[in-house]
């Protein structure tokens, strides 16, 4: 499904031509796979390629949105640091090797997604989930130099592992995607009440169970250790970084100044996303930010996460799973930004496609095949293209 969709991208970028004539740092480039590593791309491959140097810089005479020089350490470190590593061990450039470290890391993801929704629905809705993660809006960038393909694959295996009370795995995983993207706040959040969960459920059940003889007593112990660890590790990620980055910028909030002072991009509690929607609702563009093809995908991204949001939290999944989509739906709704993007600051909210691969399931493997198909041939128009031309990713 994903190559049929890339193969569009590829062919529309080439048909129209548009890219040629573009800045190469946004979405413009000589060939059409240089599309692939524009915009957010390219700030990855200067740290790949130069490291970080963590300041606040003011712009002079800025008196309005943006006060602030861009920075590369709003960037977490994990994928480009994954890039300059393939790239040194195999000779490839650096758009290459971050090509393929986001290729390798969608089919992890994938398959993450795939056993999260099998243990919940079954395998063919585990592969109906994959197919649809593979078609979601603001999929293109799955297969670009962006870290969304890498930062589900690590939040999704530690979901999973979650599920299976694999407590060490899940927190090391969530410590990895905490250097990934922040959108990990969601995700360590999810952890630890998962392991709150799980630790008033062992209390209650020694309490039934009175006195443990010595090795059962052990087990006990262990079984509290583990999700203590993991609710400990999973944060240093995340908090290393933002702390690293304070630290380097002599301000410990410099990472969040950084954010909106470069790049206008805060938490506004929904201010910004409210203006969106009644802009649109009449045919008004006059917000921050505002691109019109690609607002309209990303509006009726939202309103489909919404919509199946009801039905997710019907199927009862594990509480790691839906206390992780409605932090990442709070995060993403709940800031200012460009709007167009929601749809790709979604690809983390996986767990919304499991009611969607549970009623797919019922249909036969020709009617499933066509219906992603098709979708797969969409999805290079409006979560490739319109992405990366039309709007900014």
């Amino acid at each position: 499904m994903k190559l049929i969709g890339f193969g569009v991208f590829m062919y529309l970028l080439d048909s129209s031509g548009d890219f040629r004539r573009k800045n190469p740092r946004f979405g413009g480039g000589a060939h059409t796979w240089d599309v692939l590593a524009t915009w957010d791309g390219w700030w990855y491959q200067q740290i790949a390629a130069h490291g970080y140097h963590p300041a606040l810089v003011p712009v002079r005479g800025a008196t309005g949105l943006i006060t602030l020089e861009g920075n590369s350490a709003a960037f977490f470190p994990l994928y480009p640091a994954l890039m300059r590593l393939v790239s040194s061990c195999t000779g490839l450039g650096l758009l290459a090797a971050g090509l393929v470290v986001s290729v390798a890391a969608s089919f992890a993801a994938a398959l993450a997604i795939h056993a999260v929704t099998a243990r919940i629905s079954g395998r063919r809705a585990g592969l109906a989930a994959a197919g649809l993660w593979a078609v979601w809006p603001g999929s293109g960038v799955e297969w670009s130099g962006y870290s969304e393909s890498l930062y589900i694959a690590l939040a999704a295996w530690a979901c999973y592992a979650v599920m299976r009370r694999n407590w060490l795995t899940a927190g090391l995983l969530t410590c990895a995607a905490g250097l990934t993207r922040p959108t990990a706040t969601a995700l360590i959040a999810a952890l630890a009440l998962a392991a709150l969960v799980e630790l008033v459920r062992h209390r209650r059940a020694a309490r039934r169970g009175g006195d443990s003889p010595a090795p059962e007593g052990t087990w006990h112990r262990s079984a509290v250790l583990r999700p203590v660890a993991a609710v400990l590790i999973a944060p240093i990620g995340l908090a290393g970084y933002l702390g690293w980055v304070g630290h380097r910028m002599g301000d410990y909030g410099g990472y969040f100044k950084l954010q909106n002072g470069a790049w206008a991009h805060s938490f506004d509690w929904g201010r910004h996303t409210v203006r969106v929607f009644t802009s649109l609702t009449v045919g008004h563009y006059d917000y921050l930010f505002a691109f019109p093809h690609e607002d309209v995908i990303a509006a009726g991204t939202v309103l489909l996460a919404l919509i199946i949001l009801p039905l997710l939290f019907r199927l009862r999944p594990p509480l790691v799973l839906t206390v992780s989509t409605v932090l990442t739906m709070a995060l993403v709704l709940g800031s200012q930004q460009i709007f167009g993007n929601v749809s790709r600051y979604l690809l983390p909210a996986f767990p919304l496609l499991i009611p969607c691969a549970t009623a797919m399931r019922r249909l036969s493997t020709p009617v499933l095949c066509t219906v992603l198909t098709v979708a797969a041939l969409a999805s290079g128009s409006y979560a490739g293209y319109v992405l990366f031309e039309v709007g900014v990713p």
